[in-house]
């Protein structure tokens, strides 16, 4: 973050991010989100920090009811555009929260945070708390993220915190009666950098179920 967004706000912040060009995501799913979403049965899914709306689209193809978040106006309103040319428009509730202040109310029977990691000062481990609260039982959370800065950043931004799958289970302090580890692993995806060039980056993701009572 430069010198001239510190006074920001997130959606200013992010507002701005997304409007400095006319895609930031490409449109697709993410991997991890398709990999253990398929097969589960399809009910209400929470999408934190949608974008540009791949995975709630993607959800909703597979049949899931979707209320899908983000700080940015800008994006949402991409992510409605792609819903409505999916054709799954009435599948999503698209909502804007800054998830530091406020959240979606009710209860889901997936909640997926992918990658949620900011520049911008983010309560990262309140909001997957929050999250984990709103997780019905027999339900699923699932946390992919970075397992740090990408290679080709010059100077990473000292202050963002990339935990392991473990550590992110841990400072979850959910009950261990009350739930049950399914994924918590590491792994390497291929990705090109800004210049174009193939390169590596190092992702995780925890995957837990409320067990049912």
């Amino acid at each position: 973050m430069t010198d001239d967004e510190t006074h920001l706000s997130a959606e200013e912040y992010w507002n701005a991010r997304y409007g400095s060009s006319e895609r930031i995501w490409s449109g697709k799913p993410n991997a991890v989100l398709v990999r253990e979403v398929t097969g589960l049965t399809p009910g209400r899914a929470l999408d934190l920090g949608c974008g540009e709306g791949a995975d709630a689209v993607w959800l909703a193809r597979q049949g899931w009811h979707v209320t899908a978040v983000d700080v940015s106006s800008v994006a949402l309103d991409r992510a409605r555009d792609h819903a409505r040319q999916a054709g799954v428009a009435d599948r999503i509730d698209w909502q804007q929260h800054d998830l530091a202040v406020s959240f979606p109310t009710g209860t889901f029977d997936l909640v997926s945070a992918q990658f949620l990691h900011s520049q911008f000062e983010l309560p990262r481990e309140r909001i997957l708390r929050t999250a984990a609260a709103a997780v019905a039982p027999g339900g699923v959370l699932l946390v992919g993220g970075h397992a740090g800065h990408p290679t080709w950043w010059e100077h990473p931004h000292p202050t963002m915190r990339f935990p392991t799958p473990q550590e992110v289970f841990h400072d979850l302090g959910l009950p261990a009666d009350a739930w049950e580890v399914l994924v918590s692993e590491e792994y390497e995806r291929d990705v090109t950098d800004p210049e174009g060039r193939p390169a590596v980056r190092t992702d995780n993701v925890l995957k837990v179920r409320r067990l049912a009572r």
